[in-house]
């Protein structure tokens, strides 16, 4: 019996090794770096088969065995070449591998350094085999007097880094750019984003804020972008940035997550003329909350067409609703999370919207807990949604089994507009 047991580990290990070595180096370029290296003690064919791997994943290692490694590598096209925060190194010795990748002609570079004095080679910025560079923490943009030039360049990710008055510089040099990731926090200054070829851009924008909501101002820093072709878009803004968009017609996505801290009428004033702009959107993700008072009231007085949305997620109080339906007669998904318990009160719309009429099919409510503004929400548009196919009740995992029975039995007793309607309830 054993000796079959062996005979059948030493098959299989044979099996492996009759594999070329092209494969398993694919199979190992799966693997952290470490572990790579560790196959080396399978056998003398594997002893160097590592060096031939095209990906070089640093997770945790310390100075010398990265330097060790290095020396050893033989691959002249590295694919990808990463280096994560928890590194045992100093600073500069983190600029003199991304020049190893550089030399080598790495395509994906992703170096995350929780230190601003990261030594970034100018030769980063004139490389022309990156395809994908991604920095968190680490050093800063290019100064406007430097050769920046990525002919090859299609995704670039930003976290953290210094120097955002350079960023339309450094943009400037990725003539294929099609996606941009912007992780910024708020330096007291105004920036551009202008790009001809972007087509997912990303901004997170963030604030300290004070214990003292009063102390929150909107102050009249702006970010200008100018990025045409962007086709999905995704902004979370704490910092009360006057944002000014420049034509948004490729526009078919899009994520906004708004929190209002200044109480400042014209920074909500400047939100919604903002959100018009994402009129041509098929999907839309709004997130409005802290004091969004001020918002509301600029909002309810503008009419603003949603013709293109099918889907709208909203994370927002009952206010903003009833103008959402009425200004989106396609759509067919409404995801709703509520925020804002202060403002206590539900307004039908005037008339019944379109949308319920003809198209709106799934009804989706996030962490629904019980209010009376919320009950009369949800029995509007039950008894109006006419060809509601399901609507999902999720429920906040904190709220009690009596709760939820007695909340699903209280919905399931509303009248229907849609016979074909049902009722789905799950807590997550």
């Amino acid at each position: 019996m054993e000796i079959t047991k062996k005979y059948r580990r030493n098959l299989s290990i044979d099996r492996l090794s009759e594999l070329p070595d092209s494969v398993l180096c694919y199979i190992l370029s799966f693997l952290p770096t470490q572990k790579s290296v560790a196959t080396s003690i399978l056998s003398r064919r594997w002893r160097y088969l590592w060096t031939d791997v095209p990906n070089l994943d640093f997770l945790d290692e310390n100075q010398g065995t990265i330097n060790r490694v290095l020396s050893l590598y033989k691959v002249q096209k590295i694919k990808s070449f990463c280096l994560a925060d928890e590194i045992d190194c100093d600073d500069y010795q983190i600029g003199t591998w991304i020049s190893f990748a550089i030399e080598r002609n790495v395509q994906n570079l992703d170096i995350w350094r929780e230190s601003a004095d990261v030594f970034l080679p100018r030769s980063l910025f004139t490389c022309k085999t990156l395809v994908d560079l991604r920095l968190n923490c680490c050093g800063e943009f290019p100064n406007t007097g430097s050769a920046v030039s990525l002919p090859c360049l299609k995704k670039l990710h930003l976290i953290f880094i210094r120097g955002y008055e350079s960023l339309p510089h450094l943009l400037s040099g990725c003539p294929v750019l099609e996606e941009l990731l912007l992780h910024l926090s708020f330096e007291y200054c105004s920036f551009t984003i202008s790009s001809p070829t972007i087509k997912k851009l990303m901004i997170d924008i963030n604030a300290e804020i004070p214990e003292d909501l009063d102390e929150m101002h909107y102050t009249d820093y702006s970010l200008e972008i100018d990025t045409p072709a962007v086709v999905y878009l995704k902004l979370f803004d704490n910092a009360n940035y006057h944002i000014k968009f420049g034509s948004l017609a490729s526009l078919t996505e899009a994520s906004v997550h708004i929190q209002d801290y200044s109480n400042d009428f014209l920074y909500s004033r400047s939100v919604v003329e903002f959100i018009e702009r994402l009129r041509n959107v098929r999907c839309l993700k709004l997130h409005l909350s802290h004091r969004a008072e001020n918002i509301h009231s600029v909002f309810a007085a503008r009419t603003i067409s949603f013709r293109n949305v099918t889907k709208l997620e909203m994370t927002t109080d009952c206010l903003f609703l009833p103008k959402l339906l009425e200004n989106a007669d396609n759509l067919e998904i409404l995801v709703l999370q509520e925020v804002n318990e202060k403002i206590d009160r539900w307004m039908e719309p005037q008339q019944v919207p379109t949308c319920l009429v003809s198209r709106l099919r799934t009804i989706k409510l996030l962490r629904f807990v019980q209010t009376k503004r919320k009950f009369k929400a949800v029995k509007y548009l039950l008894k109006n949604a006419e060809i509601l196919e399901k609507i999902e009740i999720v429920y906040p995992c904190y709220l009690t089994s009596k709760k939820r029975i007695y909340m699903l039995d209280k919905i399931s007793s509303f009248e229907r507009g849609s016979s074909a309607c049902k009722v789905v309830a799950y807590v997550g």
